[in-house]
């Protein structure tokens, strides 16, 4: 009588995302221990990520620098205008027409040193700040082509602080840190970017209110009436900011603060932001003060803060999608973006994350019509394809160890089995290993490919709807043996999408080791 195989089914592989964080020897097999170029799916698959495509033809004005800004203003009338910086100038983004924007406020131009602008928009108006700079605005309804300073606006009033980051909240713009004054947060007139005496605007000093002793204002956000000062090491929340002159603090946050302006990003329910212990979620509501705040990243939180200490912290951008609801940090100097999905977290308040690698992008931004904007070397990137420009790049995906609940027996390994959906003739390749080693076995397939239909029924019923997905079922040979059993899934994406539906492994037990 033949000996039965034992059989361990991984439904829907990865699903719970990447953890470098706990033991590979105890973890559930939803994880994954590498999850590269992924994604997970709306079927909760790990599938690859999206690539992307450029917006616009080569500008000789932008030359070959990153752009590390992007930015829409939707104006009164409904209309967008979307504003990047790179090379120590502005554009505009027209459609698929990239073009300069120049100065002329009527007297010398500014010197621009930099591009790590932060904007903000307000009643038809992009204000743009950062530090050592003068605060800067475009206004179309004035000029399509041109910006000037701030401090040359009609209706300039006051001085305005030569800010390294500005929020627009509430009907007005809120800006902060300078090369002399940490501390303080200014605040223009109700409507008026560039009022900023009379009226309702004013100034808040912080200097004394932080909780754990000095600490440095690196970045601004207001939510549900609320405004939210990050210091490098704490936070202050104060309410009734929609009326700044009776706005008070509400909470303090202590022990946490934001390391990187850029990382901190307002969902539709929370907030977002980059720590030095990892990224975290202020996840609290101000009348529920004891609840906690919740680290995203505490599955991969060693291998983030390590990136993290490599890198320019004014380089680190972050943006949130809602399509694809996902926060996404970019590390440039490591080469790396952190996926989280926000469709749901963990057990242990975590977020299912993924990692890419070779896309890069030095500035985001979220637009109107769902396009996730991206800032790369010479061009303005959107978000979308199934190619990096016209580059392939490689999904990878391994699974935990597991021992088939049998963690003394040696395992002899006879048959994997693994569904696909989608990748269309792709050629991939299983790998599997035993007992943590880095040698593992290979096997390539090719996954099966789909004709659609283009008359009758099938062009407005079935292959419609799929556009050309597939279903493929691969049975692959295989040999070995050992207490643990790791399996890999690698494929080059070339202009498909591809996720993992499954996998099967079959063994026979062996003597006990």
């Amino acid at each position: 009588m033949a000996e039965q195989l034992l059989t361990s089914t991984i439904q829907a592989p990865g699903f719970m995302g990447l953890n470098t964080q706990d033991s590979s020897v105890g973890l559930d097999n939803g994880y994954a221990t590498e999850a590269l170029n992924c994604v997970i799916d709306k079927a909760g698959r790990i599938a690859a990520r999206n690539g992307w495509s450029k917006a616009h033809s080569t500008l000789a004005a932008a030359g070959t620098s990153p752009f590390r800004a992007i930015h829409e203003l939707i104006d009164v009338n409904g209309s967008s205008y979307i504003l990047g910086a790179a090379n120590n100038k502005l554009f505009r983004l027209n459609g698929t027409t990239l073009s300069e924007i120049t100065y002329n406020g009527g007297g010398t131009a500014p010197t621009i040193t930099a591009n790590n602008w932060q904007m903000a928009a307000l009643d038809g108006q992009v204000v743009l700040y950062q530090t050592g700079h003068d605060p800067l605005v475009y206004e179309p309804s004035v000029s399509t082509s041109n910006y000037m300073r701030l401090s040359e606006h009609g209706g300039y009033s006051g001085t305005v602080q030569k800010a390294n980051c500005v929020i627009s909240a509430y009907g007005r713009t809120w800006s902060a840190n300078t090369a002399t004054d940490v501390h303080t947060v200014q605040f223009s007139d109700l409507r008026s970017a560039e009022k900023f005496t009379g009226g309702t605007s004013g100034t808040l000093n912080v200097a004394s209110v932080w909780p754990a002793g000095p600490d440095e204002i690196m970045a601004l956000a207001a939510h549900n009436g609320f405004l939210y000062i990050f210091g490098r090491r704490q936070i202050l929340i104060y309410q009734g900011a929609m009326t700044p002159s009776s706005m008070s603090l509400q909470d303090t946050i202590s022990g946490v603060g934001c390391a990187a302006r850029d990382s901190v990003v307002v969902t539709g329910g929370d907030i977002l932001f980059l720590s030095d212990s990892g990224v975290r979620s202020i996840g609290r509501t101000i009348q529920e003060k004891s609840a906690p705040m919740r680290d995203i990243s505490a599955n991969v939180r060693d291998d983030l803060v390590a990136d993290v200490q490599v890198e320019t912290l004014a380089n680190v951008k972050a943006v949130y999608s809602d399509k694809d609801a996902f926060y996404l940090l970019s590390l440039p100097v490591s080469n790396t973006v952190y996926c989280f999905d926000m469709r749901g977290l963990l057990q242990n308040g975590a977020a299912r994350t993924t990692t890419w690698n070779q896309i890069t992008p030095t500035a985001f931004f979220y637009t109107r019509d769902k396009r996730l904007l991206i800032g790369k070397p010479g061009f303005i990137g959107v978000y979308g394809t199934n190619l990096d420009d016209t580059a392939t790049y490689r999904m990878q995906y391994y699974t935990n160890y597991f021992d088939f609940g049998s963690p003394t027996n040696i395992k002899v390994l006879k048959k994997i089995s693994a569904t696909f959906v989608g990748g269309n003739g792709a050629d991939a390749i299983v790998k599997y290993g035993f007992d943590y080693t880095n040698q593992y076995y290979s096997r390539p397939i090719t996954l099966g490919d789909v004709t659609i239909a283009e008359y009758g029924i099938a062009q407005y019923n079935i292959a419609q709807y799929t556009a050309g997905v597939v279903f493929d079922n691969k049975k692959i040979q295989a040999s070995g043996a050992g207490n643990v059993l790791q399996i890999g899934v690698e494929t080059v994406i070339n202009n498909f999408n591809i996720s993992i539906q499954k996998l099967d492994c079959y063994v026979k037990l062996g003597r006990t080791r």
